[in-house]
C-alpha cells in the first residue's frame, strides 16, 4: 500500500457491510490506522467473525457491531438510534450494498426494489438520521460507494425502480450506483450551500477479486481454484483488500474534499486516485430530483 492513513486514534467510523468483502477490509484498513470501528452488519454471526478476523490481525484493535438491514426502513432507524448514542461519528462508509441478488425483480420490505432501495434509499436514511452526529463532530465525512458499473449502463432517472420494460438485474443495479452516487455529489453540495463542517465524497473500488485477495479465517477463504483462476484474469485484477483503499483513503486523507471521487488508477487496480463520474451521476438535476425522491420513499426530510 504506497499511501498509509495517518493515525486516526480517537476517531469514530461506521462501514456499512464491514463484515464482508470490501467492506471487511475497509474496516481492518481503519482500525490498523488506530480508529474505533463500528461494523453495521445484517447477521450479527459475521460481524463476530469479522471482529474476531480483525483483532486477530490488528491486536488491541476497538472494533464493534450494530444489526443493519438497509432493506429494512425500519431496522436503519433501529440501528440509527444505536449508533447515535455514539460519542462521535467521524466518518460512515456507506459501503454495503446489494449486487444482483437474483434475475427477477425483487423488492424491500418497504416495496421498494431491492438493490435502489438497499444500496441508496437505506443509506439515504442512515444519513439524515445521523447528520446531528455527524454535526457534532469536527471534520466528519460521509463516504457513498459508486461503481464503474455506472459507465457501463446509462442513468435513467425515471425508471430506478426497474418498473418499467424487461427486467435487467445489471441494469438495475447500475441504476442503484447512479443514485448512491448521485446522492454523495447532491449531499456534498447541499453540505457547501449550507455551510457545514461536514464533508461528502464518492468513491468506486475498481475490481475486487476474492482470489487475489488475503484468506481471513471465517470471513474470506479463496480456495485453490479461485486463486488459480484469478492469475488468469487480465482484465479484472484487483482484490478486496486493494478495493478497500479508495473509501479508506477518502475517509482519513487530510487533503481529501469534499464532492472528490475516488477510484483505483486504472478505473479497475491500481492505488487510490481521483476519477471522474459520469457526468449523468454528478448531474445537479438528478441530484435534486434525486433527494426529492428519496425524502418521499422514506418519509424523512433531511436538511443538512
Amino acid at each position: 500500500m504506497s499511501w498509509a492513513p495517518p493515525s486516526q486514534a480517537g476517531k469514530t467510523f461506521v462501514v456499512t457491510g464491514g463484515n464482508a468483502g470490501i467492506g471487511y477490509f475497509i474496516s481492518e484498513q481503519l482500525a490498523q490506522a488506530g480508529a474505533t470501528v463500528v461494523i453495521a452488519a445484517r447477521n450479527p454471526e459475521k460481524a463476530a467473525a469479522a471482529i474476531a478476523a480483525i483483532q486477530q490481525q490488528v491486536p488491541g484493535a476497538n472494533v464493534s457491531s450494530v444489526t443493519l438491514d438497509l432493506a429494512s426502513l425500519a431496522s436503519v432507524r433501529a440501528a440509527a438510534a444505536e449508533l447515535a448514542r455514539l460519542p462521535r461519528i467521524d466518518g460512515i462508509i456507506e459501503n454495503a450494498g446489494s449486487i444482483m441478488p437474483s434475475k427477477n425483480r425483487e423488492e424491500t420490505a418497504d416495496g421498494n426494489e431491492i438493490m435502489f432501495g438497499t444500496n441508496h434509499l437505506g443509506h439515504f436514511l442512515l444519513t439524515a438520521l445521523l447528520y446531528p452526529k455527524l454535526r457534532e463532530t469536527p471534520g466528519s465525512r460521509v463516504v457513498t460507494m459508486g461503481s464503474a458499473a455506472t459507465r457501463l449502463r446509462p442513468l435513467d432517472a425515471d425508471n430506478l425502480q426497474a418498473t418499467s420494460g424487461k427486467y435487467s438485474a445489471f441494469t438495475a443495479y447500475a441504476q442503484s450506483k447512479h443514485a448512491t452516487q448521485g446522492f454523495g455529489f447532491e449531499l456534498d453540495r447541499r453540505l457547501r450551500a449550507a455551510g457545514s463542517q461536514v464533508t461528502a465524497l464518492v468513491v468506486h473500488p475498481g475490481g475486487g477479486i476474492d482470489g487475489n485477495s488475503p484468506t481471513r479465517p471465517g470471513v474470506i477463504e479463496p480456495t485453490t481454484g479461485e486463486r488459480a483462476l484469478a492469475k488468469l484474469s487480465v482484465v479484472a485484477g484487483g482484490s478486496k483488500e486493494t478495493g478497500a483503499r479508495a473509501a479508506v483513503r477518502a475517509a482519513t486523507d487530510p487533503d481529501a474534499v469534499g464532492g472528490q471521487y475516488w477510484g483505483p488508477r486504472f478505473q479497475v487496480f491500481g492505488p487510490p486516485s481521483l476519477g471522474k463520474p459520469v457526468q449523468t451521476s454528478h448531474s445537479p438535476e438528478f441530484g435534486a430530483a434525486l433527494w426529492s425522491l428519496s425524502e418521499t420513499l422514506t418519509g424523512e426530510n433531511f436538511t443538512p
